[in-house]
């Protein structure tokens, strides 16, 4: 393997802040701040660096690990043929993580700042099943009661942005980094709502002024832990918070921004009005390919997700779901070949350098199933057809709730509803119905009968035969 250190070629003094990021986690370091790096290694776009925010725990600790190290991230990319590692700088400075988010408030009131972007995970935009914004979530009635001392990341942009109205600043752009079909819509009703229940006169002007564009972001960038740690001290890099990814990325993005942007096209990002066709290409293959192979490997012991590609009856079950059930629903995509991306998802997920975890795949089923699978479980009912494979699916990642793989390992907590789920799961072994009856989740799919019944099948079979007596059975149908 190789061992190089890329460090920024460019004066970071000379950069300042034109961006304001909430949720400074992985995959953001991996990905949109690699993007601005290489852009800055140009000699381009230096207004345009990064002001990390948060506003979690989680992002507080991120901001002391990386204070300490001039903000700086490592970024190592792990090729089959070779690692690389370097050392991103586009971030210039973190900002405290408050309660009230005050400092927050008051950075993304600068003019300086055009861009307000996130990634706060799919399960941050406070929607329900249908994708509708939820007025009624705690978070949200909190900071429409007390929209000065916000404690969510749409309340403090809504400060903000009547901060600059009130200026006669020109509002910033909000941008979703965020796998969620349509993410800046969500991020657009999130933000509009939240304002609609205290100041109809500020949402209105929102809706007016406030740019969201849509946006397709994609790079497998695993969790750190200690195996991370030591790739990093490999390179002579002592970092408590390294960043790995695959050497894959990609982005696709509306050219919406009224505040202007750094040029990303010149490293590679895609500006296009046909944003959703990459999207739901790569919700659905991509992030419903992890979800098609999570469950039954989490069941079978398996850990590491190339060694689940390797499993044949796993990587059988992934391209058979993903051929007949998934592919046939995917809309055309402007000069993309549908099979050969399929192909591309297959080799990223087999890499063996990666070391992603199933367990990873596996959280957030209850966030992640409602936007990566049932689309699917849909458009294959709409087309008359019952998908048994993607409702095997389903009756998969029901016993993983239950909370013990097939050979009995207990299954530590994996979800923000985990206890929610493994009681419906519990009462699901008894009454299949239970499980569907999610709505939350399944929206009004319970009332699908052929589905209903074909759940009842598969979720039994699974309890009797086990994951992957199933899966073998599955694919000789």
């Amino acid at each position: 393997m190789t061992r190089s250190v890329t460090r920024p070629s460019y004066d970071r003094k000379s950069l300042t802040p034109g961006i304001v990021h909430i949720g400074v986690g992985n995959f953001h370091r991996a990905h949109q701040a690699v993007y601005l790096d290489d852009l800055f290694a140009l000699g381009e776009g230096h207004d345009w660096a990064i002001l990390g925010a948060g506003v979690r725990a989680t992002d507080a600790r991120m901001r002391e690990a990386l204070a300490a190290q001039d903000n700086l991230s490592t970024v190592i990319e792990l090729d089959p043929a070779g690692h690389r590692a370097r050392q991103v700088g586009a971030m210039v400075g973190f900002l405290p993580v408050e309660a009230d988010n005050a400092a927050l408030i008051e950075a993304m009131s600068d003019p300086r700042i055009r861009i307000v972007s996130l990634t706060v995970t799919e399960g941050g935009y406070y929607v329900d099943a249908s994708g509708a914004f939820d007025p009624t979530h705690p978070d949200i009635v909190a900071d429409a009661a007390h929209p000065a001392r916000p404690a969510t990341a749409f309340g403090a942009i809504l400060a903000a942005l009547r901060a600059r109205r009130d200026a006669g600043v020109t509002p910033f752009t909000v941008m979703s980094c965020d796998n969620l079909p349509g993410n800046g819509h969500v991020t657009r009703n999130a933000v509009v709502g939240l304002a609609e229940l205290y100041d109809a006169e500020l949402a209105g002007w929102v809706k007016a002024q406030v740019a969201f564009p849509n946006g397709m972001v994609d790079r497998i960038t695993p969790a750190t832990g200690p195996h991370e740690r030591e790739l990093a001290q490999g390179f002579g890099l002592a970092d408590p918070v390294p960043v790995t990814c695959e050497p894959f990325r990609q982005w696709v993005i509306e050219d919406h921004f009224p505040a202007g942007r750094p040029a990303l096209e010149k490293v590679g990002v895609t500006f296009t009005p046909h944003v959703h066709a990459y999207e739901a290409m790569k919700i659905r293959i991509l992030n419903g390919g992890h979800a098609v192979i999570a469950y039954p490997s989490a069941l079978m012991d398996i850990q590491l997700v190339h060694e689940a590609m390797a499993h044949p009856l796993i990587a059988a079950f992934l391209h058979k779901v993903e051929v007949e059930e998934i592919l046939p629903h995917v809309a055309p995509v402007p000069d993309t070949s549908i099979p050969d991306y399929l192909t591309l998802i297959e080799s990223r997920f087999s890499n063996p350098e990666i070391a992603d975890t199933t367990r990873r795949l596996c959280l957030d089923g209850s966030n992640r199933q409602p936007k990566f699978i049932v689309p699917s479980l849909r458009d294959n009912l709409a087309a008359g057809t019952v998908p048994k494979g993607l409702v095997l699916l389903s009756a998969l990642w029901c016993r993983y709730c239950y909370g013990t793989t097939d050979s009995g390992v207990v299954v530590e907590p994996n979800d923000p509803n985990w206890t929610a789920l493994q009681d419906r799961a519990r009462r699901a072994k008894e009454n299949p119905a239970e499980w569907l009856a999610m709505t939350e989740v399944y929206g009004d799919l319970a009332q699908n009968d052929l589905l209903a019944a074909e759940f009842a099948t598969a979720l039994e079979a699974v309890w009797r035969d086990g994951a992957e007596a199933v899966l073998r059975r599955f694919l000789a149908a």
